[in-house]
């Protein structure tokens, strides 16, 4: 009986910036469990190339922090194939800098990317699911949307923010049958942490402060997505659940 509650099979799931890293880590892990997933990326030829090399559903090709190009796209899909059922909100960048001579192009490419593109896609998802009355939104933060480190200030406002429209998203749409939830990572061994990967300094010090002592590994977010995209978590919402080997529970 439990195994039924976390069964996708039958659903469709679109998660953004999924050709790499933590997003293609989770299509894979929804894909597991059963899921029809579209992968989402702005480059078609890799996008298509992942989507032969691991054997998913489909894809959707857009730039997340277009509005026109995301609900177009959206809308389009949903009148000739089907509905998008889950909606894994991933897409992300980062850019390293003393916040005293961060760029202001690098501070808007952040904006756009990380938290723009949430409300973008979200709402443009979320206005099917509404007339469905049902569907599951999973938003991508961060340990950084509850601390901060030096030289990424506007990734953490980022995450931050991220956290915040995860819960102004339950408030408005949970009347009406959504499920609006987001999961935080800590430091996971990534592309976008390859700076961080490779310096030993960095790592020793991730090591000594993370309690289980080590960095993530993307496999280990996925029962966390399977959970917050199946009808074990019919009635959780606007909660960011933080996977973070314990990082965010201790000083």
């Amino acid at each position: 009986m439990t195994h039924k509650l976390f069964d996708l099979t039958g659903r469709r799931a679109l998660v953004t910036g999924s050709t790499r890293g933590i997003g293609l880590a989770l299509a894979c892990g929804l894909a597991s469990a059963g899921a029809a997933v579209l992968l989402n990326g702005r480059d078609p030829d890799r996008v298509a190339s992942t989507v032969r090399e691991t054997g998913m559903a489909g894809a959707l090709v857009f730039d997340v922090t277009d509005h026109e190009a995301a609900r177009a796209a959206i809308d389009r899909f949903e009148a000739e194939t089907g509905p998008i059922e889950i909606l894994v909100n991933n897409a992300g960048i980062q850019h390293r800098a003393p916040l005293e001579e961060f760029p202001a192009e690098a501070f808007e490419r952040l904006m756009q990317t990380n938290i723009a593109s949430v409300f973008h896609v979200g709402q443009a998802v979320a206005r099917h699911m509404i007339r469905r009355g049902r569907g599951k939104i999973i938003n991508i933060g961060s340990v950084q949307s509850a601390l901060a480190r030096p030289s990424i200030a506007p990734y953490t406002a980022t995450k931050g923010a991220v956290a915040n429209l995860t819960k102004g998203m339950a408030t408005d749409w949970a009347r009406h049958g959504l499920q609006c939830n987001g999961i935080a990572p800590g430091y996971f061994e990534t592309e976008l942490n390859a700076a961080l990967t490779s310096d030993p300094d960095f790592s020793a010090w991730l090591e000594r402060r993370t309690p289980a002592g080590r960095w993530g590994r993307v496999e280990e977010l996925v029962g966390a997505a399977i959970f917050l995209a199946s009808d074990a978590s019919s009635f959780v919402n606007g909660q960011m659940i933080y996977v973070d080997g314990g990082i965010t529970a201790s000083l």
